[in-house]
């Protein structure tokens, strides 16, 4: 029996190299049985600034409340995006900020040195691509944008494992290459 897929798409282009991955991952899955729902980030309607953080409640827009919705359905979720600035776009930053609030994600307890992880029984993989490449990103950067998704993001709200799969360098690469990453991406999605 296949499993509740949910791919993510923080890229805020549909015309974009992450774009195909996502489509890639989405028909590989769909293929190997499982119930698969693609959610663009740069379709949705939200506001991406949480202004107040945490202090006071900022009523999310329909689109927020069908993304967690969505969230809450999926077994597994797959994020695809690029990496920008040593980081994720903003649009999927803002999308973090918005939708993995406190009751939803994850909920702090008096006493506790950690919240209490409610997205727990979910996997994730992560797909990001970069102009650099991966091995430099890795040794020399550190992979903040990379760190952030699967420990202090993902893992901390209860989401695991998380598998990371790095493409790149995209600027410059031959369409051979991008194939090949494409081919990667439809062998990951059909062994979930």
């Amino acid at each position: 029996m296949g499993k509740r897929i949910l791919v993510i798409l923080g890229h805020p282009s549909s015309n974009s190299f992450c774009s195909a991955l996502a489509d890639s991952y989405v028909k590989a899955a769909s293929s190997a049985g499982n119930e698969v729902r693609l959610l663009r980030l740069g379709a949705l309607k939200f506001d991406v600034v949480l202004h107040e953080g945490f202090r006071q409640v900022q009523e999310l827009e329909p689109d927020l409340v069908q993304a967690q919705e969505a969230i809450r359905w999926a077994e597994h979720v797959c994020f695809v995006f690029p990496i920008w600035w040593g980081g994720v776009p903003a649009s999927l930053k803002g999308f973090l900020d918005r939708a993995f609030l406190p009751g939803f994600a994850f909920k702090y307890r008096a006493g506790a040195a950690f919240p209490d992880q409610l997205l727990k029984g979910r996997s994730a993989h992560v797909l990001a691509t970069m102009d650099t490449p991966p091995w430099y990103f890795r040794w020399m950067y550190r992979m903040p944008a990379l760190h952030q998704m699967r420990k202090t993001t993902l893992e901390f709200c209860g989401i695991k494992p998380v598998k990371v799969f790095s493409f790149g360098p995209i600027l410059g690469s031959k369409p051979s290459q991008r194939e090949a990453w494409l081919e990667k991406t439809r062998s990951v999605a059909s062994g979930i």
